[in-house]
């Protein structure tokens, strides 16, 4: 009897767990992994190399975790930032679990609890102090320090926001307050991380505050940049009396998919057909090579678009659907 109350509820708790691992065994799982890891291993390296010897902090778990080593080796207490690292993100994970729900799949656990453990890998590969010839950084310049390290983290974020990942941290605890005090993500992520530099009062003078709150306004502008880079698509539209010809090059030459639409000319009053299409930057150059080849008449205007939303091909020649977004 007590097993059989028992396992209806134990089931229950499992679901959510098993839904988790439920991507583990699809191949596209594993590439992501590698893609994730090497992003994640970029950020590791900015981090380490550029924030820590220079106690730059930027508003992120990485810079409170800074600020919270050096608190605690002043009072005697000697813990590595990459430990506290891993061990807030432990914990804002657990928070967000018992708080808001499994809202966080596994590409975000793993993100957050694998940054601390990369960064001391860093450290094992080679010392940042072997790297420091003058002064206490890298860079010997928190100005440069903070550029490095900005194009780092926004490349980083970028390829792992390209596959729908996170560095998790900040978006771990923006999704809490989102919650309960019904700011938006953004806003909570700002106000987060300007709570976080202004932390650093404790450690360095104000001089180096304003340059943390002035980087991480650049990083979320540097973020923004590389994503649309990497997001960026042509929207192309094409009139043309060759309408059938250029379909079929668009929907079996480059294998993307079209709208067609009816339209009137407005100046010669003659019915014609739109032929609307999205493709990326290379696509879209052998598309404009082959009009130019067969010498179709042809009208085309096109245009950037850096968020797609719904069913997209991401790769050439395959029948699943992917989300970009």
């Amino acid at each position: 009897m007590i097993c059989q109350s028992i396992l209806p509820n134990l089931k229950k708790i499992l679901k959510p767990m098993t839904n988790l691992l439920k991507p583990l065994a699809t191949g596209k799982f594993w590439k992501e992994l590698i893609i994730m890891t090497l992003g994640m291993s970029f950020g590791a390296a900015a981090v380490y190399y550029f924030l820590m010897p220079s106690k730059l902090i930027i508003g992120s778990i990485s810079g409170l975790s800074i600020v919270l080593s050096e608190v605690f080796g002043n009072i005697g207490w000697t813990i590595k930032a990459s430990t506290l690292i891993l061990i807030i993100n432990a914990i804002l994970l657990v928070l967000a679990w018992l708080l808001i729900g499994a809202e966080f799949g596994i590409k975000t656990v793993y993100t957050a609890l694998i940054l601390g453990p990369l960064i001391d890998l860093w450290e094992i590969i080679l010392p940042f102090d072997k790297l420091i010839t003058e002064g206490t950084s890298v860079m010997n310049d928190p100005w440069l320090d903070l550029i490095c390290f900005v194009l780092m983290l926004s490349i980083s974020q970028a390829i792992l926001f390209r596959i729908n990942a996170s560095t998790g941290g900040l978006d771990i605890l923006a999704k809490i307050v989102n919650k309960y005090l019904h700011f938006d993500i953004g806003t909570s992520v700002t106000i987060a991380g300007a709570l976080i530099c202004c932390s650093a009062f404790a450690i360095n003078p104000f001089q180096m505050v304003v340059i943390g709150l002035i980087g991480t306004w650049i990083n979320g502008l540097a973020i923004d940049y590389f994503t649309d880079t990497l997001n960026k698509r042509k929207r192309v539209c094409i009139i043309s009396s060759h309408h059938e010809e250029i379909k079929d090059y668009i929907i079996n030459g480059i294998h993307r998919g079209c709208s067609l639409y009816h339209l009137q000319g407005g100046y010669s009053g003659e019915d014609k057909i739109e032929i609307v299409t999205l493709l990326t930057q290379d696509e879209y150059a052998k598309l404009f090579n082959f009009l130019s080849e067969k010498k179709y008449d042809h009208f085309i205007t096109a245009g950037n678009v850096s968020e797609i939303y719904g069913n997209w091909h991401t790769r050439k020649g395959v029948e699943s659907t992917e989300k970009i977004n």
